[in-house]
C-alpha cells in the first residue's frame, strides 16, 4: 500500500499546481493523471489476486514508452546493468537482436556463429512462445529475461515465419556470445571479401587494416562488403566506414525535435580502394548503421547493392539513466540518406534483388546463393 499512497499523494500535489492560467491541453493532461491514480487504486482494492505493485508500475512505464515506437523501452536497474555487461563484448544468450512488434518478439537479425544462427533462426521471425510461456502481453525486457539463462541450458522457441503455415520450433542451447565484428577473406584470388557483423568501437579500424592488407595484393580488383544480418551499432563507425569508399559528399543526416541537434556528416577525400568495384550485400537483417552505409553508397552510385530489402530501422536511440539506477531507451532522432529519404519503416532497396534460395540458406556457405551471385557478377 505504501507505494500507492506515495503515488496518490504525488498526484494530489500535482493537482494543486494547476491554476487559472493553465491551458485546456494541460488541464486535460492533469485529468488523465487523476484517472491513472484512480485506476491504480481500483486495481489495488478490487483485483482478484494480490499484485506486485513495483512490477505493475514498471509495466505502466514500459507501456508508455513502447506506445511511441518499437525501440523505446524502460530498463529496470537489473536489466540496465545486464545491458552494460553485454556491451563489453561477451554475454550469455542465444545470439539474436530483437525488437517488439504487434505484441510479440521480432528477430531483427541473428548474430553470426551463435546458437540462434546455427539452428536456423532468421531475420523477420516472430517468437510467439518461449518454452511453454506465451510472449503475447509481455514487454520486450520480460521476453529477453525469459531467453536468458545459465550457459549450457536449453530453451525451446516457437516461431512464426512469413510464408510458413505451421509454427516452427527450435531447441537452442545458451552460450557465451563473443562478438567478432570483422571477418575478411580473399575469394577467387582477386576479390576482397569483408564481412561486418556489428558496428562497435573497433570496427572501422579493423576494416581499414583489412583493406590495407588486400591492397598490398596487386591482384585485387573488386571488393564485397557483407552487411547481412548486421543489426547496426555506433553511428560514428557507420560514418567512418562509409567514408572509406567515398571522396566527397554527404553521408547521413539526423533530424531531431530540437533544431540545435540536427546534424549532417560529409565524406573526406580519400577512397581507400581507389575506385575499385564494390558490391554491398544486404538482407532483412541489415538494420540501422548497416542501412546508413548501404544507403549512402547507393545514393552516391559508389556501390552495387545486392540481396534483399533491409530492415528499416532509421532512428537514433539514446540511453537515458534514471534516478533509480535504471534507464530508458528513447528515440531522439531519425536518419536521412544523402537523397533526403528516411530509412524508417522503408529500408534500403537493393539494385539487384536476390532472395535467399531455401530454408537451408546459411551465410558464407555453399548454400549462400547471394554471395555466389555477387562473385559471378564480378567475374563475369
Amino acid at each position: 500500500m505504501n507505494n500507492y499512497r506515495a503515488i496518490l499523494c504525488t498526484l494530489i500535489f500535482l493537482k494543486f499546481l494547476i491554476n487559472a492560467s493553465i491551458s485546456s491541453a494541460e488541464t486535460s493532461i492533469y485529468k488523465k493523471i487523476d484517472l491513472f491514480g484512480e485506476v491504480l487504486e481500483k486495481i489495488n482494492k478490487e483485483y482478484v489476486d494480490e499484485i506486485d505493485q513495483s512490477k505493475s508500475m514498471d509495466s505502466a512505464i514500459n507501456g508508455l514508452l513502447q506506445s511511441l515506437d518499437p525501440y523505446s523501452a524502460y530498463m529496470s536497474p537489473e536489466i540496465f546493468n545486464e545491458m552494460q555487461t553485454e556491451t563489453s563484448g561477451e554475454f550469455g544468450g542465444l545470439g539474436i537482436e530483437v525488437s517488439m512488434e504487434a505484441g510479440v518478439v521480432k528477430v531483427i537479425s541473428p548474430i553470426d556463429d551463435t546458437p540462434a544462427s546455427r539452428v536456423g533462426i532468421k531475420a523477420g521471425d516472430y517468437i510467439v512462445k518461449i518454452d511453454d510461456i506465451q510472449v503475447q502481453g509481455k514487454s520486450l525486457s520480460e521476453a529477453v529475461d525469459l531467453m536468458r539463462g545459465p550457459v549450457g541450458s536449453s530453451i525451446n522457441l516457437t516461431i512464426r515465419r512469413v510464408g510458413q503455415k505451421k509454427a516452427l520450433t527450435f531447441d537452442v542451447v545458451r552460450e557465451i556470445i563473443e562478438i567478432r565484428s570483422v571477418k575478411a577473406e580473399l575469394l577467387k584470388k582477386n576479390v576482397g571479401y569483408i564481412r561486418l557483423t556489428s558496428f562497435n568501437e573497433n570496427s572501422g579500424d579493423q576494416i581499414r587494416k583489412q583493406i590495407k592488407k588486400f591492397e598490398k595484393n596487386g591482384n585485387i580488383n573488386a571488393y564485397i562488403l557483407d552487411l547481412r544480418n548486421n543489426p547496426g551499432g555506433l553511428l560514428s563507425q557507420a560514418i567512418k566506414i562509409t567514408d572509406f569508399f567515398l571522396d566527397n559528399g554527404e553521408i547521413v543526416s539526423t533530424k531531431s525535435r530540437k533544431a540545435s541537434e540536427n546534424r549532417k556528416w560529409f565524406a573526406k577525400k580519400g577512397d581507400l580502394i581507389e575506385g575499385k568495384t564494390l558490391i554491398v550485400l544486404i538482407n532483412y537483417g541489415s538494420a540501422s548503421a548497416s542501412e546508413i552505409v548501404a544507403g549512402a553508397l547507393k545514393d552516391h552510385k559508389r556501390a552495387v547493392i545486392l540481396g534483399e530489402n533491409s530492415y528499416g530501422k532509421g532512428s537514433v536511440q539514446s540511453i537515458i539513466p534514471l534516478k533509480n539506477s535504471g534507464a530508458i531507451r528513447l528515440t531522439v532522432a531519425k536518419y536521412y540518406l544523402p537523397s533526403g529519404k528516411s530509412i524508417s519503416e522503408v529500408g534500403v532497396s537493393p539494385d539487384i534483388e536476390i532472395d535467399e534460395e531455401s530454408d537451408e540458406f546459411r551465410i558464407k556457405t555453399e548454400t549462400d546463393n547471394q554471395l555466389n551471385y555477387a562473385l559471378k557478377l564480378l567475374n563475369g
